[in-house]
């Protein structure tokens, strides 16, 4: 149920991103600081075997803001994040993934967006070279472009966990193995507003892609 004294959701799966977990956490706050809303994290491990856990509670025990939760085996990234968005409790929810590639100074974009639109998404069509391998880069358009073909919709960056959007968005969909992937066109398809803009696309420096 949503908290009226919480405006913004942070949600984010984790998966072996131990050395990333505090620098991800100092991000949000300096962002959330210049952005002036109050907020909580939500960061669920997705069966970690290097430590994250124990970051994450460690963590938790000295920031009011941050909340946790563990799988105990692996279950992916879409349940991972959809028991994050399930435990959030603010106005507006915002995905992020747990390896530091997405930068939070591209919140007030998503922010601003939102008064206009239900969800806002990421895309890093512009920006891809400056963080992603080249085959990554190939894998990631074919895979748009097979999505799109399949769902006839024109989202430019489905891939992109970067987004925004009103808690009520959710309330119309139905969990499903891969569904994090699919988020956009299923609000869509029930009738929410969505939008794209472009973000930054950082470098990962520790932990390995998944």
């Amino acid at each position: 149920m949503p908290d009226q004294g919480i405006e913004i959701s942070f949600v984010i799966p984790c998966h072996n991103e131990a050395e990333n977990l505090r620098p991800l956490m100092a991000m949000v706050h300096e962002a959330m600081t210049d952005l002036g809303k109050s907020f909580e994290v939500i960061i669920t491990d997705d069966g970690s075997t290097d430590g994250s856990w124990e970051v994450l509670k460690t963590t938790a025990r000295t920031d009011r803001r941050l909340r946790v939760q563990r799988f105990r085996s692996r279950c992916g990234q879409s349940a991972a994040s959809w028991a994050g968005i399930e435990a959030a409790r603010g106005i507006y929810i915002v995905t992020i993934d747990a390896d530091l590639q997405n930068d939070l100074k591209d919140l007030p974009k998503f922010m601003e967006a939102l008064k206009v639109y239900d969800c806002v998404c990421g895309t890093r069509v512009a920006t891809r070279h400056e963080g992603d391998s080249s085959l990554r880069i190939i894998a990631s358009r074919f895979a748009n472009w097979f999505r799109n073909k399949v769902l006839s919709d024109d989202f430019s960056d489905s891939a992109c966990s970067f987004r925004a959007f009103k808690r009520e968005c959710v309330s119309r969909i139905q969990f499903f193995h891969g569904a994090h992937r699919f988020l956009p066109a299923l609000f869509k398809m029930a009738g929410f507003s969505v939008t794209e803009v472009g973000i930054q696309n950082r470098t990962r420096v520790a932990g390995k892609s998944h």
